[in-house]
């Protein structure tokens, strides 16, 4: 089965939402134009029901198919933008200073709401297919909040599904991996507390500066020296704050960053090392640490049977050639984690195209891979339903 013809037909249309979306972005749990976008949109399009506010600010819509009971599965999209200023100069770029869907979840939305309006006009499937739109994906940890919420209990969910853009990656095509395919995430904030004193005289004070320096440097050697060469470990500091003149040295500096694995062990013996390092190079300078770990976002982890049944209904829709089974999993973080813990599931990539990166003030969601994307979902529902 191809691309859909009335995905084709609608294609139009939903691009129009997608762009409406993308003007007006909201940040975290405060999508609510947002939300109240979607929740208009799914009434209108004839789901059965409607329910808002789970996980705070997140909407499921439920379409019950017309070939008797059966299962219920669910498919997500996230809902939330970027604290970003949009530097595209498009006629419908952000109209909101400083925010901008800079990931691509306007795109999402648009194709989870035209595949509801399918699923709600055919039917043609046993069962029930909830919708879910989430809040918060960006740092706010919104998929953990609706799955603590009871949404999974609540609509008798039994498999759940994801899909990102992903730039690079032509329109058209899409890739999916079993087991990890996006990392786990923790944060770290480390204060190094030394005496300040004249940038003069340094042999009177405790100089932070230099033992600072020397952590960054030496937390370099987790990933080079203490983690399999073969794994996936990325620790990165991303933030350094000291002092406030050209002649003083502080008394503290502030370092902060973020821990990217593919698995437990290696988060584990990460935070090990880094405590080890820090407190090792600041008592050789006579200084203080504190260290701060903060663990985020889990590994994004497809199960081995709903991978293999999604990417055969990718096959479907792009043709033989067309969907990677082993793409190489990406540590950028992604909280549909916490329902692929909650419930069987799989998250696959769909191709944006030669587009600017995510995350980029230059990026902006390919309509044309609408239509794709629109055809996935509604392929893998009445598969899914199919009995």
């Amino acid at each position: 089965m191809p691309i859909l013809n009335r995905a084709g037909e609608l294609h139009g249309e939903i691009r129009e939402w997608r762009r409406d979306l993308h003007r007006t972005p909201e940040l975290l749990f405060a999508v609510h134009e947002t939300a109240a976008f979607v929740e208009a949109k799914l009434r209108a399009l004839g789901c059965d029901e409607v329910i808002s506010g789970i996980g705070r600010t997140g909407v499921v819509g439920l379409i019950r198919g017309k070939r008797g009971q059966g299962p219920c599965i669910g498919l997500r999209a996230d809902m939330d933008a970027l604290p970003m200023e949009e530097e595209t100069g498009f006629a419908y770029r952000s109209t909101v200073l400083g925010r901008m869907h800079a990931c691509g979840h306007d795109g999402h939305m648009a194709m989870l709401l035209g595949a509801a309006g399918y699923l709600a006009e055919t039917r043609n499937f046993s069962g029930t297919v909830a919708v879910i739109f989430q809040p918060a994906e960006e740092g706010g940890g919104g998929g953990r909040e609706m799955v603590k919420d009871g949404l999974m209990e609540r609509f008798a969910i039994e498999r759940v599904f994801g899909m990102h853009n992903l730039p690079g990656l032509p329109v058209g095509q899409f890739a999916i991996r079993p087991g990890p395919i996006m990392a786990a995430t923790a944060e770290f904030a480390i204060t190094v507390h030394g005496r300040g004193g004249h940038a003069a005289m340094p042999h009177t004070t405790v100089d932070p500066v230099v033992a600072a320096g020397q952590i960054i440097v030496a937390l370099q050697t987790i990933a080079s020296r203490n983690a399999d060469p073969l794994g996936a470990l990325v620790v990165s500091v991303t933030q350094v704050h000291g002092g406030e003149t050209h002649n003083v040295i502080p008394d503290k500096v502030e370092l902060g960053g973020t821990v990217r694995t593919l698995d437990s062990t290696s988060n584990t013996r990460a935070e090990e090392r880094m405590r080890a390092i820090c407190a090792g190079v600041a008592a050789a300078h006579g200084a203080e640490v504190e260290v701060s770990y903060r663990n985020n976002y889990p590994v994004t982890f497809n199960h081995a049977g709903e991978t293999a049944f999604a990417a055969d209904v990718a096959r479907e829709i792009a043709g033989e050639g067309r969907v990677d089974t082993d793409a190489r999993p990406l540590m950028a973080a992604e909280d549909f984690s916490y329902m692929l813990e909650s419930r069987p599931g799989a998250f696959i990539f769909l191709g944006n195209g030669d587009s600017a990166p995510l995350h980029s003030p230059q990026y902006d969601f390919n309509d044309d891979a609408i239509p794709h994307g629109v055809s996935y979902w509604v392929r893998l529902a009445e598969t899914a339903l199919s009995g």
